[in-house]
């Protein structure tokens, strides 16, 4: 049975985010830091700061939507103040 991720990464050189999806959370990570995104390539160094568990694709969809809705960007915020994860 596959598990999907919803996962936040924040850029570091300023105060945006990357929210996406993925079924191997590893794989995208390193797509993500060997320049393999289209959308992250130019906004190296990256810092993981959450991740969700969903067992559907669907109720991940659901949950990214949310993280880029007006009221997702504000938990988004709260996490993002919360020390502690590593980067990437």
């Amino acid at each position: 049975r596959f598990m999907y991720f919803v996962y936040i990464l924040k850029t570091l050189h300023k105060s945006s985010y990357y929210k996406g999806l993925t079924n191997n959370l590893e794989r995208r990570l390193n797509q993500h830091a060997n320049r393999k995104v289209k959308s992250t390539k130019l906004l190296l160094p990256l810092q993981l700061i959450h991740v969700e568990l969903c067992s559907t694709r669907t109720e991940a969809r659901k949950l990214e939507k949310f993280f880029k809705s007006g009221y997702g960007r504000e938990i988004i915020e709260e996490i993002a103040n919360k020390p502690g994860w590593r980067n990437w």
